[in-house]
């Protein structure tokens, strides 16, 4: 069966970076987008960055653009997710999702995910 794991989660002071990860398993990694949603208490649900499995391309919300920067090893089939110049607004459970179309016009789009991982908590301080 399909699984996303993240790790990486946790508490820093606003300016600093984490690094979070997405392990995964039980589908065909190169042929999926992965992508980072978070959200915030009382907000929606939200999509940060996009990796593609097919060709590497990247996306990213605005509110990241030049904060944050995602790759991936498909040998690890692993995600990670750096995100540097953190301010409180990141404050956030931060889940990954695989889309199998394999690139990320859909998360671009707000497209359904076809595999969740459980999520792991980022608290940026002030």
């Amino acid at each position: 069966e399909a699984q996303l794991v993240e790790s990486g989660g946790g508490l820093v002071q606003a300016g600093g970076s984490l690094r979070l990860s997405c392990a995964t398993s039980g589908f065909t990694f190169r042929s999926y987008g992965i992508a980072w949603f978070r959200q915030a208490p009382g907000k929606k649900r939200e999509a940060v960055s996009c990796i593609s499995g097919e060709n590497g391309s990247t996306w990213f919300h605005d509110s990241v653009k030049g904060r944050f920067t995602i790759s991936n090893d498909h040998g690890k089939r692993t995600v990670w997710l750096q995100m540097n110049n953190l301010k409180s607004e990141d404050t956030a459970v931060y889940y990954c999702a695989a889309d199998r179309s394999g690139y990320c016009v859909g998360t671009s789009l707000g497209a359904a995910m076809d595999y969740w991982g459980k999520g792991t908590l980022v608290t940026v301080s002030s």
